[in-house]
């Protein structure tokens, strides 16, 4: 099973995205986001669904709930 951390690494990766960047876009230090794609910190849900926007994904998606990335917005 691949956890939530995982797939934000994925798509940060798909986007390519650095964590700076990443972190720039949630205004936090890229040090904090990487906690967060290892799993050694939780991420806060409104960060989650500042991501889900970003990436034009469903929180579902981000979550690891399903394996199909929905887009939010046409």
């Amino acid at each position: 099973m691949m956890y939530y951390y995982q797939r934000l690494k994925d798509l940060r990766e798909d986007a390519g995205k650095s964590q700076k960047e990443v972190a720039e876009i949630l205004g936090i230090m890229q040090q904090q986001y990487s906690r967060y794609e290892q799993g050694i910190y939780e991420i806060p849900f409104h960060h989650v669904i500042t991501l889900a926007k970003y990436y034009n994904v469903s929180l579902d998606y981000i979550a690891d709930l399903s394996e199909t990335p929905r887009k939010l917005f046409s």
